[in-house]
């Protein structure tokens, strides 16, 4: 629970925490198990944005290969290093965040597009 800032509602009932308090909890359970690898499905959705930096932080600073699926291109640039886009679940890019993430007809390609009013700062 220190890892994941949650020491403070060690003993709160689940339905007393927040989407984003809950994420935490999910992930110290991950994590209790030491993982060379952590699988994170969607991890920033439901997220008001400062639980969604805070979790981000987070993410970058675990010492284990993170696998994250999302459509959440700003999270993905955040967070990961490498990218791989997949389309008709086959991988259609896979190299360094940035220069995949900077590809916008590639991403449209494979129905990705940053948000409105998004700009990329590499």
């Amino acid at each position: 629970m220190r890892a994941v800032g949650l020491t403070d509602h060690r003993t709160a009932l689940c339905g007393n925490l927040s989407g984003g308090q809950r994420t935490r909890v999910s992930l110290a359970c991950a994590l209790v198990s030491q993982p060379d690898l952590l699988v994170l499905d969607e991890p920033s959705s439901n997220l008001d944005p400062a639980a969604r930096r805070s979790l981000a932080e987070l993410l970058v600073s675990i010492d284990a290969t993170r696998l994250v699926v999302t459509h959440d291109l700003p999270y993905a640039l955040q967070t990961c290093r490498r990218v791989a886009v997949m389309s008709h679940g086959r991988i259609i890019a896979d190299g360094p965040a940035p220069h995949i993430i900077g590809e916008r007809k590639l991403l449209a390609a494979a129905g990705l597009e940053w948000p409105f009013g998004f700009t990329m700062h590499l």
